[in-house]
């Protein structure tokens, strides 16, 4: 884990910081240039995002297909233009690509598809499936004799699908503590507040009545993130971390707001959005 007491851990998290605001950029430009896509729930991700992959996850992006490599699950799809800005700057394939979002013929589509893009695991956007497959893929590891983690991110509205908690419930059940779900808990969905849609409270206590080890941080707090995901290794059993967020996290007048779930930024307010994720 790293750690903020040495100066070598704090040029770390700094490190961290702006390659965060580099990936919130992209999301910006991306969404802005296509005109259309989720600026919301992937800007509330990057830290996430990037904590796996620029400080966690087994991988090398030059064998994407090691067996040996972690894996990650998009289980809220729509959060595509995160995962893409992140396998981007991880160097899964050339930044300049990003700019193609959600045009015709090009890979990065407006959900993620793993025929098409290096570094994705599964195609996802349809809603509550993630975590069954991440069952599927850590109990193949456990026949493989393989050891590797799975991470699932989720996203707290799609924990309203009866589905997850059939998965939680056999993760529980196998004991999976190779398998990682994330909840971006920014409470925020399309329709409005996930309270006010279907109510998630007590979430944490949810997880654990299926068997789960939980930990509870701030979604944005890269210190507690790795503290969290560093006790995976001690855990004997699968680990749910619900990580609070800010929907539009970074980025002022879309921060907290339900209306930047699914639309673009126009050019006035992508300067703005720019201006305020300047180096």
């Amino acid at each position: 884990m790293l750690s903020t007491a040495s100066s070598a851990g704090r040029e770390a998290y700094r490190d961290l910081e702006k390659r965060a605001r580099v990936i919130r950029r992209h999301i910006v430009n991306m969404i802005a240039e296509a005109g259309s896509g989720h600026p919301g729930g992937s800007l509330s991700a990057v830290e996430i995002l990037t904590t796996l992959y620029f400080g966690v996850m087994k991988i090398d992006p030059k064998v994407p297909d090691d067996p040996e490599r972690d894996r990650f699950i998009l289980s809220k799809g729509h959060a595509a233009p995160a995962l893409y800005a992140t396998l981007a700057e991880r160097g899964y394939f050339a930044v300049e690509t990003l700019s193609s979002l959600r045009r015709l013929g090009s890979p990065l589509q407006g959900h993620p598809d793993m025929r098409k893009v290096p570094g994705v695991e599964m195609s996802t956007g349809s809603l509550g499936q993630g975590l069954s497959v991440g069952v599927g893929m850590a109990l193949g590891a456990r026949l493989d004799h393989r050891y590797y983690r799975v991470y699932v991110l989720l996203g707290d509205g799609e924990c309203q699908e009866g589905q997850i908690w059939e998965a939680a419930m056999a993760a529980g059940h196998y004991q999976l503590n190779n398998l990682v779900a994330i909840v971006d808990r920014n409470g925020l969905q399309i329709d409005g507040s996930t309270e006010t849609v279907m109510t998630l409270s007590p979430l944490a206590q949810k997880w654990r009545a299926f068997g789960w080890n939980v930990v509870e941080v701030d979604g944005h707090s890269f210190s507690e993130l790795f503290q969290a995901l560093d006790s995976v290794a001690y855990a004997h059993k699968p680990t749910a971390i619900i990580a609070r967020t800010v929907k539009g996290k970074g980025v002022t007048f879309m921060e907290g707001a339900v209306d930047w779930h699914g639309k673009a930024p126009d050019r006035k307010q992508r300067e703005k959005a720019l201006e305020e994720l300047g180096e």
